[in-house]
């Protein structure tokens, strides 16, 4: 209902009801003890790392502790494990990976009575999940996201340019060639990423210089996408005006980050999360990317769980009590820098070398144009059942997706919401082929890919 009204209201009101939709979630993440996190952030800038340590080793144990309380599958999995909330005993631990978050995920919800909020959650290897959050946990998350984003000047109001998987658009704005809507109050514009394709980049292009961004953030490949067509038809965006680049979602490569920061003349500063609340990297000044040990604990493991300098990441997060993360496998790998090796910038936290994530992919839309991996993955948003899917596209004018499915919760209504959320992304002209299996195989890598673009060469010319 609140999605055929937004979309018959004209251009002004749509943007009065995207502010309105920004005045309520901002009043949830930024009330409360947001303020207090804030404060706690800046005054942790400059601890050494002996007491980033002890301070982790004091949330590790209030998590355990709190987790084995409150949570049934915790009490299970952990409520023998003689001293098991000293973080010196992390390895005594179970590992858990998505799969047995998913299946437990009921057991491993915390019971309270204080109100959860829910995070629908698509993930870009294709299996839904829903976490639950206190609402403290999410205002310390925006925290942390805000004190990292406050070192290179951003506060929230300051003008920003934001790409992500909202869909915001309707046909009368694509006759206009208006592919964004703004929230004035706030001062962002959000801009479409479902509309990446040669024909419509000049209208972002334009726009974006005409708006003139001080911070540009979300998925890195739109921006990618736009910053090559700046590029290759002579758009010149204004130096100094762009104070920094945030991507979310996705791998930044080497080659993506020269041309965005080349065309919008700003840094970027990467960082490195989760939906389900996996603690946070971040990227310095510097340009080195710091295991933030407030948030959480990191282990890299080797393929027998031994610890390693490169390899496996398992988190245990701090900021997400309502579904505790607790030693869970998210399904990257990183290679950790050399211990003696420090940084300048003023952030004690160890250094990591490299995020070895997953490779970021697509498919591609002769209609709308490129879908990016963060888009595939939200059109699980609002749907229940589909356990795994896996998008394969070997034609330009067809994608066939291929459902693992629980036969309990599905229903041909969930269909057609999942059906819904692709057409939204690719458009009503392509052929969409559903197949329901009982097994999607993984890569001889052993890795699962949500996207298998096999045309990319007859693509290459038209994104």
């Amino acid at each position: 209902m609140k999605e055929k009204l937004y979309k018959i209201l004209p251009h002004f009101l749509q943007n009065t009801l995207v502010t309105l939709f920004n005045v309520l979630a901002y009043r949830k993440r930024y009330g409360g003890d947001y303020k207090k996190f804030r404060k706690e952030k800046l005054q942790n800038r400059g601890l050494s790392l002996t007491e980033l340590k002890a301070y982790q080793a004091q949330r590790y144990k209030h998590l355990i502790d709190f987790a084995i309380k409150n949570s049934a599958y915790y009490q299970k999995t952990l409520g023998n494990i003689p001293n098991a909330s000293a973080i010196e005993n992390i390895r005594h631990l179970p590992i858990v990976n998505k799969e047995d978050l998913r299946k437990n995920i009921d057991a491993v919800i915390v019971n309270t009575t204080e109100k959860l909020n829910k995070s629908k959650t698509g993930g870009t290897t294709g299996k839904s999940l829903v976490v639950m959050n206190f609402t403290h946990n999410t205002q310390e998350r925006f925290a942390f996201l805000d004190d990292f984003r406050s070192r290179f000047g951003y506060e929230l109001g300051k003008k920003t340019a934001w790409f992500s998987g909202k869909s915001l658009l309707t046909q009368r704005d694509i006759k206009k060639n208006r592919f964004w809507k703004t929230d004035f109050i706030h001062n962002v514009r959000y801009y479409s990423t479902f509309h990446i394709k040669e024909d419509y980049l000049k209208y972002y292009v334009e726009d974006m210089i005409k708006f003139q961004p001080e911070y540009l953030v979300g998925f890195p490949s739109t921006m990618l996408d736009i910053a090559q067509h700046g590029l290759m038809n002579n758009y010149n965006f204004p130096v100094g005006v762009v104070k920094a680049i945030f991507p979310t979602a996705e791998t930044v490569t080497k080659e993506m980050r020269i041309t965005i920061e080349t065309f919008f003349k700003a840094k970027i500063y990467d960082q490195y999360a989760s939906s389900e609340g996996a603690p946070f990297i971040f990227e310095c000044i510097n340009g080195n990317l710091h295991l933030e040990l407030q948030s959480g604990v990191f282990e890299v493991l080797d393929e027998n769980d031994q610890p390693a300098n490169s390899g496996r990441l398992v988190v245990t997060s701090f900021t997400n009590e309502g579904t505790p993360l607790i030693r869970y496998d998210i399904g990257d790998s990183i290679t950790l820098e050399d211990e003696t090796k420090t940084c300048t910038c003023g952030n004690n936290n160890p250094l990591v070398k490299e995020i070895l994530g997953r490779i970021d992919d697509y498919v591609y839309s002769p209609e709308m144009g490129k879908i990016n991996l963060g888009n595939v993955s939200n059109t699980l948003k609002d749907t229940i059942g589909i356990i795994q899917f896996q998008a394969i596209q070997d034609e330009l004018h067809k994608i066939k997706l291929k459902l693992i499915i629980d036969d309990a919760q599905y229903s041909s209504s969930i269909e057609q919401k999942f059906i819904q959320n692709w057409r939204e992304r690719i458009g009503d002209k392509m052929e969409l082929e559903l197949e329901y299996v009982a097994e999607i195989p993984v890569e001889k890598s052993g890795k699962f890919r949500i996207v298998k673009n096999n045309i990319k060469h007859l693509i290459e010319n038209k994104s």
